[in-house]
């Protein structure tokens, strides 16, 4: 059960490269619900401050990435395609913080 949540990170990954070069169908959807095992599955509250610090500046640069000569485009590809797998794993890791801050 423990290697679900690697294999989960390592197929988005994979999965946000590919999307970058070739359609992949319902791949965006693909790259949601794998985020939100990873966010359910791989993230530790002592890793979660990191985490989302990461998963922000991911989605903030992103879309800046395309004014890049030659390469631009596709790293920009690949970029928001992270962005995409790492938002809702960013939710789920946001949310469990929350609720455990709310407990104390």
């Amino acid at each position: 059960m423990g290697n679900i949540g690697k294999y989960a990170f390592m197929g988005g990954v994979a999965i946000a490269v590919i999307m970058a070069f070739a359609s992949v169908p319902n791949g965006y959807l693909i790259l949601a619900v794998l985020g939100l095992i990873v966010g359910f599955m791989n993230i530790t509250d002592e890793e979660s401050g990191g985490f989302l610090i990461a998963a922000i500046a991911l989605m903030m640069t992103s879309s800046s990435l395309g004014g890049l000569p030659e390469i631009g485009r596709a790293i920009s590809g690949i970029a928001s395609n992270l962005a995409a797998f790492v938002g809702p794993a960013a939710l789920v890791v946001a949310l469990k913080s929350l609720m455990d801050s709310s407990k104390d």
